[in-house]
């Protein structure tokens, strides 16, 4: 059965905040996954930078015995090639990791706002969020 009209926006502000609340965990996940995996890319990338004559040309010891202009522009170079595989393994291991998590089933529908006894999680599916007992494990995150 519907419910009243503040008793729907009621719900729906509490669901918004929990969709909110996930999308946000989700986001600071990806976030710090992908900040790891491509630090060597962020490394090498920020010296070729740095010590280039044309960009920042810093007065550093390293700078000035180690890498010339030539080497800076390699290390640049190398660093934009090793991106694109690492972005690809931190785009893996995210998303392995929220399917282990369960994390993309925590989304609630706003259609639980509209009607009374509504479920938490949908039919058959489990996770962190909602019913967790009884629920199906073999669960697609896509579907």
């Amino acid at each position: 059965e519907p419910r009243s009209a503040w008793c729907c926006l009621a719900w729906t502000l509490v669901i918004g905040a929990m969709n909110s609340l996930v999308f946000l965990i989700n986001l600071l996940l990806m976030f710090v996954i992908f900040t790891i995996v491509l630090l060597p890319t962020i490394v090498v990338v920020y010296f070729g930078f740095q010590c280039h004559s044309q960009v920042l040309h810093s007065s550093a010891r390293y700078c000035k015995s180690i890498l010339d202009d030539n080497s800076s522009s390699a290390l640049i170079i190398l660093g934009f090639v090793i991106m694109s595989p690492l972005i690809v393994v931190a785009m893996a291991i995210y998303c392995s990791l929220a399917r282990r998590l369960r994390l993309l089933l925590c989304f609630q529908p706003y259609s639980l706002a509209v009607y009374k006894g509504g479920r938490w999680c949908h039919s058959k599916e489990g996770g962190p969020c909602g019913c967790a007992r009884g629920c199906n494990t073999q669960v697609k995150a896509w579907v």
